[in-house]
């Protein structure tokens, strides 16, 4: 690292670190009380130091006998129940900030991510993503639940012990004052390194985490390429990164405690060898000298803390730089209206002059201008990239048009509360998304509230029904991640019948027979058919015969409206539509 990015270095990590205090009011009552417990144990120490002191004083130096001793030995046995209690309090309050911070902020940056919307995190790398929600939340728990609390402590506990050390011994006293900055000082000057390895670990770590995804995601086109080995190179190279900076850390981590350890144990041989001295000497009185030597390993016990949980700082704020990436994007124009539809009626839907691009330099859509009447089947089609995905987007409420305007029913679609617009659509993708769980929580998505018999009759109109009941369990048998276990026209006809379910007045297709065997895509067609009765519906189109089927055919290219109109006009016309239409039947032929 060169003498200019240092600076910056620094200054990145003290602006990581003031992002992750202004959490820190969500977990100050634990915190508070794991404080004042920890002063507790420390004015507990100090109390045993004590007893231990007038004890052994008692036995060895005056020759007492033990019943002497007996108030000064229960004590003891009471101060050490008291330490032991203090000790369950302190987990179960540390306890309290971890599940507390973890919860609120994962619950944070999730919303965050939903506010982003599917239109950015598709540029995202999922398994990056899911690194951050989970291990990079997991590793901030020792920064809440240890560093802050122990950063009070290290100045509380030693203060204290310092205000009965002086009255016993003032040159004990002046030693541990002198000797006890040299600890911060050196965790600081060696931290500063660990700043820059901990966030370049994190980055590392990642990279890795989302090119394990990549590989398992894509582990069956990397087999039939014969590309497996060449990734598991890759993965190896990036775990061996990864191992390198994790090494890195680990180095200045074992630095820094052989270091403050060096510092501690030399301060308290200080101690040791002056109060031995002035012992030999008769200077001081053994009591008072052996109550100081026992206190100062426990002087310098919180600073050493200190130096350890210092370490929990440097993995927080390495974790931290992605969770502030992530909350500083630019989410898209927010739909901030709170405005609302009726609960029943049909949809109309027009666009008016919309303009949309990603970049300022890219146009996706230029002054699109079209409408949508209320129970009409409209089919968008144009070549890749034409911007029949952005319309889609748009209509879903991700995107917000640069300009223009979206009118549903009259009302502009940025006017509507988002919640309620999105009750009024039923969206069937091209690859539909099932999540781990069963087969009943997948349909019932959309009306949780649904009953048994809902669901049946929307499966059964989904041609869902028969194939649902064969399974090992029915309804509640499980399916994995993204559907595992069935194939893809059943994944297709449990998403048609959670859109059945939903019995929305907008329906939104991405060609939902794309890629299925002709019994599954009959079926579907047909489910389609059904489903499409009575509702306004959008499609995009890639097969003539789902596009022959719609009332009106709008053909996109470059972001601009070129043709519409039915199937018959469109071929008459002999534009754009025709020619797609001629290459599809020459490429079915």
């Amino acid at each position: 690292m060169t003498n200019a990015q240092a600076p910056r270095t620094r200054e990145a990590g003290k602006a990581l670190d003031r992002w992750l205090r202004q959490y820190a009011p969500l977990v100050r009552l634990p915190v508070t009380l794991t404080v004042g417990l920890g002063l507790l144990a420390g004015f507990l120490i100090i109390l045993q130091a004590w007893l231990l002191a007038r004890i052994v004083d008692a036995v060895a130096i005056r020759g007492q006998e033990m019943a002497a001793i007996s108030t000064p030995l229960a004590a003891l046995l009471g101060v050490f129940a008291l330490r032991a209690l203090v000790a369950v309090f302190s987990e179960s309050a540390a306890f309290s900030i971890a599940s507390r911070i973890k919860r609120h902020l994962r619950a944070m940056l999730y919303q965050r991510v939903e506010t982003l919307g599917p239109a950015w995190t598709r540029t995202q790398r999922s398994g990056e993503l899911a690194n951050t929600l989970v291990d990079g939340v997991e590793s901030l728990e020792k920064y809440y639940a240890l560093y802050l609390p122990q950063s009070a402590l290290a100045a509380l506990i030693p203060f204290s012990i310092l205000v009965f050390v002086f009255p016993a011994d003032w040159v004990s006293g002046l030693i541990m004052v002198l000797t006890a900055p040299l600890i911060p000082v050196f965790m600081i000057i060696i931290g500063k390194g660990a700043e820059r390895l901990n966030q370049r670990q994190w980055r590392r770590l990642a990279r890795m985490s989302a090119h394990f995804l990549d590989m398992i995601e894509g582990l069956t086109t990397l087999k039939l390429f014969n590309a497996s080995r060449a990734e598991a190179e890759v993965i190896a190279r990036i775990s061996d990164q990864y191992r390198q900076s994790t090494m890195a850390v680990l180095r200045v981590a074992f630095l820094s405690s052989l270091a403050l350890e060096f510092l501690a144990t030399l301060s308290i041989a200080m101690v040791a060898v002056f109060i031995g001295f002035r012992l030999l000497y008769g200077d001081i009185h053994y009591l008072p000298g052996f109550f100081v030597l026992l206190l100062a390993p426990e002087f310098y016990l919180p600073l050493r803390n200190m130096g350890t949980q210092y370490h929990a700082r440097m993995e927080a704020i390495g974790a931290a730089e992605r969770m502030v990436e992530l909350m500083e994007a630019t989410p898209p124009a927010p739909a901030s209206g709170s405005g609302a539809l009726a609960r029943e009626g049909a949809i109309d839907l027009r666009f008016e002059c919309v303009d949309f691009a990603y970049t300022s330099e890219v146009p996706v859509l230029s002054k699109l201008d079209f409408r949508l009447e209320a129970g009409e089947r409209v089919a968008m089609v144009g070549p890749s990239g034409a911007g029949k995905s952005t319309v889609i987007q748009l209509v879903l409420g991700f995107l917000q048009p640069n300009s223009g305007t979206i009118y549903v029913n009259g009302m502009p679609l940025h006017t509507l509360a988002p919640d309620d617009w999105l009750r009024h659509l039923a969206w069937v993708p091209q690859r539909p998304t099932l999540f781990h769980g069963s087969v009943l929580d997948n349909i019932r998505l959309g009306n949780t509230g649904a009953d048994m018999t809902a669901v049946r009759e929307a499966a059964e109109q989904a041609h869902a029904d028969t194939f649902i009941r064969q399974l090992p369990h029915g309804y509640d048998t499980r399916v994995g991640d993204r559907g595992q276990g069935l194939s893809g026209g059943q994944i297709q006809r449990i998403a048609l019948a959670r859109a059945f379910l939903k019995n929305a007045p907008l329906l939104i297709l991405d060609e939902p027979t794309a890629s299925l065997d002709p019994d599954s895509e009959r079926l579907i067609t047909h489910a389609v058919e059904r489903l499409a009765q009575g509702r306004t519906v959008l499609s995009i189109a890639h097969r003539l015969e789902t596009v022959r089927r719609a009332d009106r055919i709008l053909v996109l290219d470059n972001g601009q409206l070129v043709e519409s109109g039915t199937h018959d006009q469109l071929i008459i016309d002999d534009g754009l539509y025709a020619r797609l239409c001629h290459a599809y039947e020459g490429s079915a032929a």
